[in-house]
């Protein structure tokens, strides 16, 4: 991607895609602030989208999309994309869509013809963290029990003072609405 642009070959109405950065590709779900900053120092930020299944922090900027979950590594949708191929994104409307604009027949051949790359690590820490991480879309925990969603996990964690305190606010809120309607 970073020779792409400093060779010009990315322009207005592209959409860049960096696959298998997700949980087990990457593997640990990698920051994509090197891949932002670049399409934003080249002038491309508000015309350029770029989709993935690896993370951004606070510092990305731009139109970008990530944690694409299925990810790539595990056969995700995001794996079949090819260069060329039409895309697009609705992010106005509430449906919020990415399509990729292939035929079924297409998609079907593609899925069939893909193979898992072979995974980064294969021994020690990182390769037991790619077998027992859950998905972006599941918090990306390593819970020994199964990988419980991210919401089980908000719930269980003790709440502090202060989000007990929004949420008697928040409650206070909705019932004063319920009333008015």
């Amino acid at each position: 991607m970073l020779r792409g642009i400093e060779n010009k070959e990315i322009k207005c109405g592209d959409v860049v895609i960096i696959r298998y950065e997700g949980p087990t590709g990457g593997p640990g779900l990698p920051e994509m602030l090197t891949p932002t900053s670049a399409i934003m120092g080249a002038g491309l930020g508000d015309c350029v989208a770029l989709l993935t299944d690896g993370r951004f922090s606070g510092g990305s900027h731009g139109f970008c999309i990530g944690h694409i979950t299925p990810e790539a590594q595990v056969g995700g949708p995001i794996a079949l994309v090819k260069n060329g191929d039409p895309i697009r994104i609705d992010a106005r409307s509430d449906k919020r869509t990415i399509d990729l604009l292939i035929s079924e027949e297409e998609w079907e051949a593609r899925r069939k013809a893909w193979t898992p790359p072979p995974l980064r690590s294969t021994q020690g820490t990182l390769f037991k963290y790619i077998q027992c991480v859950a998905t972006a879309s599941e918090g990306c925990v390593t819970d020994e029990v199964g990988a419980a969603s991210a919401a089980q996990i908000v719930e269980a964690a003790p709440k502090t003072p202060a989000v007990a305190e929004l949420e008697a606010k928040i409650a206070e809120l909705e019932a004063k609405l319920a009333e008015k309607a």
